[in-house]
């Protein structure tokens, strides 16, 4: 955990910390309102949480780290509910079963929309107070929203799936307004998914240089951070390449239609038998129908967009995709150079905010020899295994459980999402799944090794 630079002084600080907790709080609600209550208690598969249970944890997170520790003479609202919405941390005592989420039918959603009301009552006497209590404080608290907006994304992908699972295969939200060259986009996703013919749209796809020498990887700006992302320290990189855009729907469905899922040369063992057992045959959501391929999307089944970037996959998928296209994925220690290199910024992704749920075609405008969709879209897998950095130092206490012990057998990813809220994003952070994981907005940027 990152130490916040400046704590609360002041009464105007302390309604900026009010203004900050309302806006996420609201968020998250916002996110779960076009849900029905049946919908909220739906646990189809492990990795996904009933969006009941992420409203309460998110609750709870507040009453155990910052209430229960700051708050005078505060009551928690119900003494099983640390039994029922605690994650994983084992400090904190025994909890239901994380693939038992499902099963918590009681507390019904009206109560645990009345413990976020009470919670949020309660944060609010103690946020007008802020500026008396010690520095720790406004720490944790900072750890609090960077938190609940972590949940806001798996939100976000946990309803997809949820609804996906559906015989009726429900909209979560009714379909945007699209532009004139998104409908050509689509129409062509359907009409003429031949691979040879991407749209005109779509700008050229080029591997621009990154001079190889030594860089500062990790946290290098103000504010916060999460403890995954220390101690900054220095790597030094050979020279290489790094893709201008993320690889599209239509570039994937190439890759299928070469045969890429019935060629082992391709895949990694583990990755092959996985996908055999499985029976991949193309990304997570999609659909063939006869008239061409279809995704489930947050707006329902639609036409599968060719100039999008392709999401949904596996490690494996991405790492056979590279290797058929005589390339291979970055390295996380490249990519972080490669973002600050070529100046990313948060501007220009698709993010939460948006509510379109999907990563966006790159526009025909966009400059080929500019490196784009750097942050936001899609996260972007890399070669990199989710390690400490050099001279990481893991917090004492529960709040130590929070990264430092998921540091195995996982892989790093980069970017953010059209699911992550785009103040949570930035160039540093680490997100990490196993290899297998397909049901967050994962995608594929490339990457080529310069022979000296």
């Amino acid at each position: 955990m990152n130490p916040v630079l400046s704590a609360p002084a002041s009464s105007a600080a302390a309604t900026a910390w009010t203004g900050r907790y309302q806006a996420v709080r609201q968020q998250t609600e916002a996110l779960c309102a076009p849900l029905l209550p049946e919908d909220t208690v739906v646990q189809p598969m492990l990795d996904v949480s009933p969006p009941k249970w992420h409203l309460a944890h998110t609750t709870w997170f507040f009453e155990t780290f910052l209430l229960k520790e700051y708050g005078a003479g505060y009551q928690v609202f119900h003494p099983d509910y640390a039994y029922l919405f605690n994650s994983y941390y084992n400090s904190l005592g025994s909890r239901v079963n994380r693939a038992d989420r499902g099963t918590i039918s009681r507390p019904p959603l009206a109560d645990v929309l009345a413990y976020r009301a009470y919670v949020d009552q309660a944060m609010a006497g103690l946020l007008a107070q802020a500026e008396e209590l010690p520095a720790a404080f406004a720490e944790v608290m900072e750890l609090g929203l960077q938190h609940e907006q972590q949940h806001q994304e798996l939100l976000a992908t946990d309803i997809k799936y949820i609804l996906s699972t559906s015989p009726l295969a429900p909209a979560y939200l009714s379909e945007p307004s699209k532009g004139k060259s998104e409908e050509l986009t689509e129409r062509q996703g359907i009409a003429d998914y031949n691979v040879q013919q991407l749209p005109s749209t779509l700008p050229e796809a080029r591997f621009l240089p990154v001079p190889g020498g030594i860089y500062r990887i990790g946290f290098q700006e103000r504010g916060f951070c999460f403890d995954n992302e220390l101690a900054v320290h220095e790597v030094l990189l050979a020279p290489f390449e790094l893709q201008n855009r993320l690889v599209t729907n239509g570039e994937y469905l190439a890759f299928m239609e070469a045969g890429g899922y019935r060629d082992f040369r391709y895949w990694m063992g583990e990755g092959w038998d996985l996908a055999q057992r499985e029976g991949w045959e193309a990304p997570l959501y999609w659909v063939k129908q006869p008239e061409g391929w279809f995704r489930f999307t947050h707006h329902g089944l639609q036409p599968l967009s060719l100039a999008a970037p392709v999401t949904h996959i596996s490690f494996y998928e991405a790492d056979a995709y590279a290797n058929w296209a005589g390339a291979r994925l970055p390295t996380e220690q490249e990519w972080e150079a490669a973002a600050r290199y070529f100046g990313a910024g948060t501007r220009g992704g698709t993010w939460v905010e948006s509510q379109r749920f999907d990563p966006q075609p790159l526009p025909a405008s966009a400059d080929p020899a500019s490196c784009h969709q750097l942050l936001g879209d899609c996260w972007e897998w890399t070669y990199s295994a989710y390690h400490a950095y050099p001279g990481y130092q893991r917090a004492a206490g529960a709040l130590g459980e929070y990264n430092g012990k998921f540091m195995v057998n996982q892989l790093v990813l980069r970017g953010g999402s059209c699911a992550t809220p785009e103040s949570h994003a930035r160039i540093s952070y680490r997100n990490f799944f196993h290899a297998d994981k397909r049901w967050q907005f994962t995608g594929i940027r490339l990457a080529r090794s310069v022979n000296r």
